[in-house]
């Protein structure tokens, strides 16, 4: 049976498609950062590519355009395949050149599928990457992928990754049987950061039967949160908001399930004592009960 296609124009339905354009990003003025790094971690210059006024190239400018559907090029795919960033209002055009000359606005059309579904092109963008809609249908663009959010589908190495709190969520929640696989293999020191404060939690996955899969369980659920850490369960007795927009989670060491739990835990020991986490960091109650003992 063969497969049906979902074309561009089936699932990015506008109004008055002469007054949207359609941008492509590759990269910022730095070529050795690709713009997909920028739209995944929503670094403003994310924003900045996509405000950007062109002097020399104006058909790549947002002058006839009301409203952008932003893409960066998704290069572990190949060089014809953008993800979805962001549909934006353009809400100010300024008189600058080779600069910010846009004010955009992100909005809520489409938002179930920024940083998940990824576009094909069937004819390369070329050196006009801001393309009026019209332009992209004739291109041929068809939708490739709709993955798990952030791709959470991809798992990209124990230590390549930062997850936000929605983004632990969604594997949590989601079908993202690559980092359940990955993660239920092997016991490890993570590191949590508090991104309202800077404060660090260096903890461990040591006993679990599930390694730091079965560990990072109670954070992603949003009933729990806290992990049975003195510290989380404070902050969550003012709202779960503290812990849910600011939390991210990485991984610093791993260990085979078979590793001794004593050893995992003198190399949590040692985290600690670098981040100096129990005396400036949410590890502080460890200090607390140990001057208590």
């Amino acid at each position: 049976m063969e497969e049906k296609v979902i074309k561009f124009e089936d699932v990015f339905r506008v109004e008055n498609s002469k007054r949207v354009k359609v941008k492509f990003n590759m990269n910022p003025d730095d070529r050795t950062i690709p713009a997909w790094d920028l739209l995944r971690k929503d670094d403003d210059r994310w924003l900045e590519m996509n405000e950007w006024k062109a002097f020399r190239n104006a058909n790549n400018n947002l002058e006839d355009a009301d409203y952008l559907l932003a893409f960066a090029q998704y290069y572990p795919y190949g060089s014809n395949y953008y993800i979805f960033g962001g549909f934006y209002e353009v809400v100010e055009k300024r008189d600058t050149k080779n600069g910010r000359g846009y004010t955009l606005k992100l909005l809520d059309k489409f938002s179930e599928y920024r940083k998940r579904l990824i576009v094909k092109l069937n004819k390369p963008v070329g050196q006009s990457y801001n393309l009026y809609y019209d332009t992209v249908i004739s291109k041929e663009a068809i939708v490739y992928e709709i993955a798990p959010a952030v791709k959470a589908g991809e798992f990209t190495g124990y230590t390549n990754f930062c997850l936000t709190h929605e983004e632990l969520q969604t594997i949590f929640k989601g079908n993202a049987k690559k980092w359940e696989l990955a993660l239920s293999r092997v016991k490890g020191i993570y590191c949590i950061i508090d991104k309202s404060d800077g404060q660090i939690y260096i903890g461990s996955a040591s006993d679990d039967s599930q390694g730091i899969w079965g560990r990072w369980k109670s954070y992603a659920d949003v009933n729990n949160l806290t992990g049975g850490n003195k510290a989380f369960e404070e902050m969550k007795k003012e709202g779960s908001d503290r812990i849910i927009n600011n939390f991210t989670y990485s991984i610093l060491e791993i260990f085979d399930m078979r590793t001794d739990r004593e050893y995992i835990i003198n190399r949590e020991n040692h985290w600690k004592e670098v981040f100096k986490t129990r005396e400036h960091g949410l590890n502080k109650y460890e200090l607390q009960k140990r001057h208590s003992d």
